[in-house]
């Protein structure tokens, strides 16, 4: 028997959320610890899954792994690589796990990655990553189902021109490129929060590199990286998430932590959604205006662009919007599958391809839910705060991969939900 969130609707929400460090930072972070024998301390951790699955993963290669104050903080020590093996069991869980392919290359000079796996939500292939590596000298194939690299005498600098702004090849690439020889350029590279913090950390630790958070970044080899202290970036998906709430219910909340030039195109959306937005000395302060959520279009980008990963929130809240919004989907392929979801609660949502047309309706009502993926997962426990009734939702284990404490953080602003399984309650 599966878990499943029980939300009651209807009620507004008052008080703050505290908003994790990101994620898909600390999933970039983590794997760094490769780079060095030195030990590598992450401070403001989220308490994941996905969190535990890449310490598996890198305890498998040798990384001593310890997480204290219950979770925030994590030592990693990898001053005795004892495989350069990623294995499949442990890869297909997480699609982050191929980030080891770069920092294994860069300081072994041999990597055997398994192909990975994550959420249901389209084609992200590994090209990007290969070509870049490939053209540092790495030489890699693929055979039955893992790369198997290898760079005969270390990694070269090089010239790179990514044909898309990936964010996972940008870090594999400018981790692999700390060590090589030489200057590697890597353009077209993408700008994400989460890479200008993974910078932050390399800097820490030694690293020599230029321009992150610009389109071209550069890499000046080192012969060693040591170890350092780093704090993990907010989350701003957890923090876009938790913006929608008060949107959706009605209400004020303060997420604490948050900070606006995280999500810039987002608070852009809300405002002229009729959403009130205030940078406080704390974090964000977030209040639906005058009356009824006003209609807005949403293309989803890169950064700086909407982020694809709050797409399926701002759907939730543009159901009981007044007007028509469309939402146009340009990252992944299978992004809208939590729109059939949502029209079971009595949304009216019309896709096409990439195109989601929304006509908002006065109410949504209660109805028994099933989620697809991470983000489905809260875009429907988001849309039950707002309607009338139960809403049930089934196959929450997404969730723990992204939001930590979900139960726990809206019923502390007065949320009317719990999470029921056999015997056991949300942690």
């Amino acid at each position: 028997m599966m878990d499943q969130i029980i939300v009651q609707g209807g009620g507004e929400l008052h008080g703050e959320i505290p908003i994790a460090g990101a994620k898909n930072a600390c999933l970039t972070l983590m794997p760094a610890t490769l780079l060095t024998d030195e030990p590598l301390t992450l401070t403001n951790a989220p308490r994941l899954s996905d969190i535990r699955t890449m310490a598996e993963l890198l305890q498998s290669l040798g990384t001593e792994f310890t997480s204290m104050q219950d979770g925030k903080v994590l030592s990693l020590s990898s001053h005795d690589l004892t495989s350069l093996t990623a294995d499949y069991d442990i890869v297909r869980k997480m699609r982050a796990s191929n980030l080891v392919l770069g920092p294994l290359l860069a300081r072994a000079g041999r990597a055997v990655v398994s192909l990975p796996g994550g959420c249901a939500i389209g084609a992200r292939p590994m090209d990007l990553h290969i070509s870049g590596l490939e053209a540092m000298g790495a030489s890699i194939e693929l055979r039955d189902g893992y790369l198997h690299a290898e760079a005969k005498g270390g990694l070269k600098g090089a010239v790179i021109n990514q044909g898309f702004a990936s964010v996972g090849a940008t870090e594999n690439i400018v981790m692999a490129a700390t060590l090589a020889k030489g200057t590697t350029v890597l353009n077209n590279a993408a700008r994400e929060p989460e890479i200008v913090d993974l910078v932050k950390c390399l800097r820490a630790m030694g690293a020599q590199i230029e321009g992150e958070g610009s389109s071209s970044i550069t890499i000046q080899g080192v012969e060693a990286l040591h170890g350092a202290t780093h704090p993990v970036v907010v989350d701003r998906i957890e923090l876009g998430t938790y913006m929608i709430a008060p949107a959706i219910a009605g209400g004020e909340v303060e997420l604490i932590g948050g900070r606006m030039d995280l999500i810039e195109a987002f608070c852009e959306k809300l405002d002229a959604a009729g959403i009130a937005v205030e940078q406080t000395n704390r974090g964000l302060k977030v209040a639906r205006k005058n009356g009824r959520i006003r209609a807005v279009d949403v293309k989803t980008e890169v950064f700086p662009g909407f982020p694809t990963d709050l797409q399926a929130q701002m759907m939730a809240l543009m159901c009981t919007a007044e007007g028509v919004s469309v939402l146009e989907e340009t990252i992944f392929e299978n992004r809208f599958m939590h729109a059939p979801e949502l029209m079971r609660m009595g949304a009216k949502i019309d896709v096409h391809g990439g195109h989601a047309t929304v006509t908002g309706v006065e109410k949504l009502r209660g109805a028994p839910v099933m989620a697809t993926d991470l983000r489905a997962s809260i875009s429907l426990i988001l849309a039950g705060l707002a309607a009338e009734g139960e809403t049930v939702v089934s196959r929450v284990y997404h969730l723990d991969r992204g939001y930590e404490r979900v139960v726990r953080k809206l019923r502390g602003v007065g949320a009317n939900l719990k999470r029921v399984k056999e015997g056991a309650a949300d942690e």
